[in-house]
């Protein structure tokens, strides 16, 4: 089978949520450069537009303002995809927020918030989309949604980010919740949890060097991820190379998800002996 044609998504047309920057815009431009045709949604209209306009460059890539964190702003999303839009191929959840705080000063609206555009948001999104992504799905291959959810969803070890860990962690089950539910119509539905990636939500530890070297040296891989990591993955799941593969949480982490201690048990243990 022709390599290239495994990883096209010519033809195809694709929402990205929170598209404008970060794994988003990666996301983008690698859908962007296969064929597809993108639209990026994000509060920032602005953000979206330029974005849109360099993409341009490399095929048709489109903006509109779209807030998932509220149920007007999911219902007007919904409406806009739906007046532009005669089909739906593919739907990538990625907009995101998080919020830090030590445990016993955490309050109830950094869990809140985090929690509505995280995981409600992307729950009321995919629910109101599945009529245009069930209506594209045909002989030629399902639908695709594809969530973004995270390491820290996987491990643990929250870093203060405790509702963030939390909703990346509800991303994954409900991943298999709704791959169970959808694949009968056609859809499929995965979940890709990037480990340390330089974005604008990580800046604050990755921007510097010896940030980024910090986090690579944890890992098993020793290095942060780039911008082809996740777009080769991206394109697989939207290919025709991933159409059986549904339900599945897939890391893109370095090993950060199977890093454990090198040596749990030192060879002088007593307890050998």
């Amino acid at each position: 089978m022709d390599a290239d044609a495994l990883f096209s998504s010519r033809g195809r047309t694709a929402l990205i949520t929170g598209g404008a920057t970060g794994l988003g815009r990666h996301a983008a431009e690698a859908l962007v450069r296969s064929g597809a045709r993108v639209i990026l949604a994000s509060r920032k209209l602005a953000a979206c537009e330029q974005t849109a306009a360099e993409l341009s460059a490399f095929g048709s890539c489109e903006a509109m303002e779209g807030d998932i964190s509220n149920e007007d702003g999911v219902r007007r999303l919904t409406n806009s995809i739906e007046q532009r839009c005669e089909r739906l191929d593919i739907l990538i959840n990625n907009a995101g927020t998080t919020w830090g705080a030590r445990l016993e000063a955490f309050p109830w609206g950094g869990w809140s918030k985090v929690l509505a555009t995280n995981l409600t948001g992307l729950f009321s999104l995919t629910r109101d989309l599945v009529p245009m992504l069930e209506a594209s799905a045909g002989p030629h291959g399902p639908s695709r949604v594809i969530n973004i959810g995270s390491s820290a969803g996987m491990i643990p070890c929250g870093g203060d980010a405790y509702s963030y860990a939390a909703s990346k962690a509800g991303v994954h089950h409900l991943t298999r919740i709704l791959a169970n539910e959808l694949g009968p119509r056609g859809i499929t539905v995965n979940a890709i949890a990037p480990g340390p990636f330089e974005t604008k939500m990580t800046s604050f530890a990755l921007e510097k060097d010896a940030g980024r070297e910090h986090a690579a040296s944890v890992l098993p891989l020793r290095r942060i991820g780039r911008a082809q990591d996740i777009a080769a993955t991206v394109l697989f799941l939207c290919g025709h190379g991933g159409g059986y593969v549904t339900g599945a949480i897939i890391p893109v982490d370095g090993g950060l998800s199977v890093h454990a201690p090198p040596h749990l048990l030192a060879e002088d243990d007593p307890a050998q002996h």
